[in-house]
């Protein structure tokens, strides 16, 4: 059921327009000025805090280290984990490419 719900919260026509908005972003300065804009300061930090768990993650860092280095609960460096694992999930294809541009 978590599924089907967060396919419509993708689904969902605003949505669509954000992701639009991001693609369009064409430079850091930009995107930082409208993620400071969109988001709070808690939740920048999160973001990047679930960004950096799935890079560890990704270098094969262990739960605990991760757990310690960004003080992300356990639950979360294993949801995230589980999210990694899917070869046709965001972290992955993410994760993928920026492997690829270094």
């Amino acid at each position: 059921m978590r599924k089907s719900k967060a396919r419509n919260a993708l689904d969902n026509p605003d949505f669509e327009v954000l992701m639009h908005t991001i693609v369009a972003i064409e430079d850091i300065v930009t995107a930082k000025l409208f993620f400071r804009d969109l988001l709070s300061d808690k939740e920048i930090i999160e973001l990047a805090k679930r960004w950096r768990v799935a890079w560890l993650l990704y270098k094969k860092v262990p739960y605990k280290m991760i757990v310690k280095e960004t003080g992300a609960s356990s639950t979360t460096v294993a949801r995230i984990a589980k999210c990694l694992q899917d070869e046709d999930g965001g972290y992955r294809g993410m994760v993928d490419l920026i492997e690829l541009k270094e």
